[in-house]
């Protein structure tokens, strides 16, 4: 096949459509983005197709294309499951993506690209084992093995936001009650929403992250003891992932990985829980920011394919 084939990454959000044309170092050629369309799947096709040939110019070759999605294809059925963009859900979503522009089409899960972006060539370019997180809406994750993906027969690699928070304390038990069914899932603690529902069932003040954030910043006590809170709940998360995969570095992605004061705190708070005499983890901000998981759903084919 010729190296020279281009390719395109889709990032298919709950609100927006975005996609980029890349060169064979990563620079993003062009960029276009468009509302996605809730709730309408046909449409959501149409949508993602019309961005496709929108970055194609007419003489080339046709591009190789990725698409990063909520949730994942299941192995066994080849079908959408996990997303919380619910109309996508027992979808055949690759193989319609695949019908409906006439080629091949690759897809994994937003967080995975987002992990292939920053481990290809981003905070943890050379990193031979990278875990990527998400920690936004909801809470994901993503790894990396010398360059390469890590999935299994469940699809389910990284998915560390559904696992219990781990050395919970006696006020975290039994914890808040989380979308996929279960309590006190670390997405339930660490996602942006359970930061506002933490922060509120705290002080009784309804306030968004950022202006969490902001009072924090202005001092205000409850404000700080609610992203102390946050803080080492993050850590303990985290210690667990190192426990079982040992990452060389750990990348943060999502809106709260703007929240600078994790780098510094996060990694003197998770030394106790990690079973080693030293620990030489990286906690990192992602080098690609809110467009790491577009380009990581263009990673998907790699330059030589």
């Amino acid at each position: 096949m010729s190296p020279e084939r281009p390719r395109i990454g889709v990032d298919l959000g709950g609100t927006k459509i975005e996609a980029v044309r890349i060169d064979f170092e990563g620079t993003v050629l062009q960029r276009v983005r468009r509302p996605t369309p809730q709730h309408d799947y046909d449409a959501t096709l149409r949508a993602i197709r019309d961005v496709v040939l929108e970055l194609e110019d007419a003489g080339d070759t046709p591009a190789r294309v990725g698409v990063g999605t909520p949730g994942a294809v299941s192995p066994a059925t080849g079908r959408m499951k996990n997303a919380n963009s619910t109309w996508l859900n027992d979808r055949p979503l690759a193989a319609d993506l695949t019908r409906a522009l006439e080629r091949d089409v690759r897809l994994a899960n937003d967080a995975d690209c987002f992990a292939l972006s920053e481990a290809t060539d981003g905070a943890a370019r050379d990193v031979s084992v990278v875990f990527g997180v998400i920690l936004g809406t909801g809470v994901g994750g993503g790894i990396v093995v010398r360059g390469q993906l890590l999935s299994g027969p469940n699809a389910i690699a990284g998915e560390w936001g559904h696992n219990a928070l781990p050395w919970p304390l006696d006020d975290e038990r039994p914890g808040p009650a989380c979308w996929c069914g279960n309590g006190g899932c670390i997405e339930a603690w660490l996602s942006g929403p359970g930061l506002a529902r933490d922060h509120e069932r705290a002080t009784n003040e309804k306030l968004s992250p950022a202006e969490i954030v902001e009072r924090a910043e202005q001092d205000d006590l409850r404000a700080h003891a609610t992203l102390q809170r946050y803080e080492t709940r993050l850590a303990r998360a985290l210690a667990a992932v190192i426990n079982v995969l040992d990452p060389g570095t750990i990348v943060l992605g999502g809106g709260l990985s703007n929240l600078r004061r994790l780098y510094d705190r996060v990694p003197r708070l998770w030394a106790p829980f990690i079973f080693s005499d030293r620990v030489d983890t990286r906690l990192v901000p992602p080098s690609h920011g809110d467009s790491s998981g577009v380009r990581g759903a263009a990673w998907l084919w790699r330059p030589e394919e």
